[in-house]
């Protein structure tokens, strides 16, 4: 567990496992800690990389608001000063969304893709979601949790949340037609009753070329804590293997 400064931010970050390299990236108001149940089923395989982004976890806020471009650009310096090339690019939540857009700024740094009820666009977030995370009372466990490790504590989090929420509300702002530059092969997740609308979830998975989709059952938002057996699961074994030709192909019968 190791600090690296990327550009004026002293970044947190750990590596387990050996094999190709893949970069956990957690979603907003949390951090790599989400993705604990992920390690024991991914390391005997994989190279994981977690890292905490700028004011989550044991990384420290900065001033200004939150953007995908300030995200991606640390991103893509993770990615080259300490993977040291591509890698796979396994995102949850808005960190599916900044993978997504290092995926088309910077093709070159990613080998696989997957989305974990990421979107596209600010308007695939179920309507009312965001107005939730302002009432105090359902913050205070999430705040609790970030000043156990923050290096800004626990008095930070609200800053924090409020710049959450309003890239939220502001991004991502891609449109379908934008999604065809997707080159790395994918896997677009979701759970069955995500905040995400089923109908986005969808148009991503039908807009990225030859885009796999896995809709799991049971789960909400937060199914890689709710079913993460299934979920990395699936993550192993799209990350690992080939893409299997199917009998009966419709959407990719041109292919």
């Amino acid at each position: 567990m190791v600090n690296i400064e990327l550009g004026t931010v002293p970044t947190w970050f750990d590596v387990h496992g050996d094999g190709e390299p893949a970069v956990l990236l957690h979603g907003g108001f949390v951090d790599s800690r989400t993705f604990a149940p992920a390690l024991p089923l991914l390391i005997s395989r994989f190279q994981v990389h977690r890292m905490d982004r700028r004011g989550h976890g044991h990384t420290p806020d900065v001033p200004g608001p939150l953007s995908y471009a300030a995200l991606a650009a640390d991103l893509i310096a993770f990615l080259e000063r300490v993977v040291g090339g591509p890698a796979h690019l396994v995102g949850h939540s808005d960190g599916a969304n900044l993978a997504l857009r290092v995926a088309l700024d910077r093709p070159d740094l990613v080998r696989k893709l997957v989305l974990i009820s990421g979107n596209y666009h600010a308007d695939g977030i179920l309507p009312g979601v965001l107005d939730g995370f302002e009432d105090e009372s359902a913050m205070a466990y999430l705040a609790t949790k970030h000043g156990e490790v923050s290096p800004d504590g626990e008095e930070h989090f609200p800053e924090l949340a409020r710049k959450v929420i309003e890239l939220g509300r502001a991004e991502p702002e891609y449109t379908a037609e934008d999604l065809k530059a997707v080159t790395a092969r994918t896997l677009v997740m979701a759970g069955d009753d995500d905040v995400i609308a089923a109908e986005h979830t969808l148009a991503l998975y039908r807009a990225i070329p030859d885009a796999e989709l896995a809709i799991v059952p049971g789960t909400s938002h937060l199914l890689v804590v709710e079913k993460p057996e299934l979920v990395y699961g699936l993550v192993a074994g799209f990350l690992g293997t080939d893409p299997v030709p199917t009998r009966q192909p419709i959407r990719r019968a041109g292919g």
